[in-house]
């Protein structure tokens, strides 16, 4: 079982930046690809992003490409999340995942994905 833990949320104003980290313990996290959801209270699981395991693809919803990069820094057992140009829509709890298959590209799929993190607030003020 792999668990993670989020941090960096907070609360900014529309316009600025914020770095999302998400620490993984576990033996194979080099296996697995990662991603970020986000939830807003009432509202379905939204994909954000994924990194495949080898770091090699990215992919992004449609609402943050272009402002938002994900990344994995294998030495730190960690994946990061900034987030630039942010938005009021972009207030949500945002959870780091862990796929549930090794070596995978990573979907946009939260039903893909197995371990999850216990989320960290993102809150945009206009």
């Amino acid at each position: 079982q792999m668990q993670l833990v989020e941090s960096g949320g907070g609360l900014v104003q529309a316009g600025g930046s914020l770095r999302l980290s998400c620490v993984l313990a576990g033996r194979t996290y080099h296996d697995y690809a990662m991603g970020w959801f986000r939830q807003v209270s009432g509202k379905e699981r939204e994909f954000v992003a994924v990194i495949s395991w080898n770091g090699r693809d990215t992919y992004y919803a449609d609402s943050v490409t272009g402002r938002f990069t994900i990344t994995r820094e294998k030495a730190k057992n960690s994946v990061s999340l900034q987030m630039n140009r942010l938005n009021v829509e972009d207030t949500a709890v945002y959870y780091c995942a862990a796929a549930s298959s090794p070596y995978s590209t990573g979907t946009r799929y939260a039903r893909d994905f197995g371990s999850w993190g216990q989320g960290t607030q993102v809150t945009v003020s206009s």
